[in-house]
């Protein structure tokens, strides 16, 4: 059996029916989150816009892990929606709300409610690396070659 890292999950008021993020199946590699706007709101997300919804969730990950804001594949394919800055990042030392950055880029508008799974959390081990400052670096067999450096495939 594996000793998985203890993740605290706040609950803020306005959660949704106060229910924690879970995975739909015990295969599942990330929790859904919800949308926990206004219950007498919803949220227009018309073409080429984006909007910043509110989950109701606020995290204490440990030192050593981040979670990522991943969107939810169901979205992408049927509607077009997806999250900004994927995978968004939650650092271990966060603990404001956990918030999705959505936008739209299917060919209708799509409506948003209270409760809609609208991503998915990843939460994943971090390295955090000393950092030093050299005056050169090793040489490597790349060098500073970019973009399309290694072959036009």
């Amino acid at each position: 059996m594996t000793d998985y890292p203890d993740v605290k999950i706040k609950l803020l008021p306005h959660a949704v029916g106060r229910l924690a993020p879970s995975r739909a199946t015990e295969g599942a590699s990330g929790v859904d989150l919800v949308s926990a706007i206004d219950e007498s709101a919803q949220v227009r997300l018309s073409p080429g816009t984006r909007v910043l919804v509110p989950t109701g969730i606020s995290l204490a990950l440990p030192l050593g892990m981040e979670g990522q804001v991943r969107p939810r594949s169901g979205l992408a394919l049927h509607h077009g929606i997806t999250c900004l800055n994927a995978p968004g990042t939650i650092d271990s030392d966060y603990r404001g709300e956990v918030m999705v950055l959505l936008i739209n880029f299917g060919n209708e508008e799509v409506t948003i409610n209270r409760g809609d799974r609208i991503a998915q959390l990843v939460l994943a081990p971090v390295l955090q690396p000393k950092l030093t400052l050299v005056d050169e670096l090793p040489s490597s067999l790349r060098g500073a070659g970019a973009f399309g450096s290694t072959g036009s495939d």
